[in-house]
């Protein structure tokens, strides 16, 4: 299952990723479920208190994948399993992100996910069924990866 990309960031120090947020639902109607996993998805702050230092590359790219396996649910709203994953992503020092969607988000859905993103500063946008989040203090213009 390849999910998420790499791409340029413009910088060493950020990071640009695109994600299969489609991927990532059908990842959790296979995955078999231990009870830690139940857990995170009962209580995801248990898996997103993981502030590990950024990693570089590849293996950057697969925590924030094992990360996000363990705190979206099926059972959630895209709206919150999205700002979860935009959440790990920032922790992950993931400083863009395009995240494919199944389906375009309505601005109600864009202002929650805004809404539980605070914290982040960040700026959200959509292009057909691909939501765009970047820092919201960004100037360099970005065109899209996925």
């Amino acid at each position: 299952m390849e999910e998420a990309h790499s791409g340029p960031a413009g910088s060493s120090e950020s990071e640009r990723m695109c994600i299969d947020y489609t991927a990532y639902l059908g990842a959790l109607c296979r995955k078999r479920w231990r009870f830690i996993d139940a857990l995170y998805g009962v209580m995801p702050i248990f898996g997103m208190v993981t502030k590990s230092p950024v990693v570089a590359g590849s293996a950057g790219k697969d925590k924030l994948l094992e990360l996000a396996m363990q705190v979206l649910s099926t059972q959630a709203s895209d709206e919150t399993n999205l700002s979860r994953l935009i959440t790990l992503a920032r922790q992950q020092g993931v400083t863009e992100l395009d995240i494919r969607l199944p389906y375009a988000l309505s601005g109600e859905q864009l202002q929650a996910i805004g809404q539980a993103c605070r914290d982040h500063e960040l700026a959200l946008s959509q292009h057909a069924e691909c939501l765009t989040v970047r820092s919201a203090t960004s100037t360099a213009p970005s065109g899209l990866l996925c």
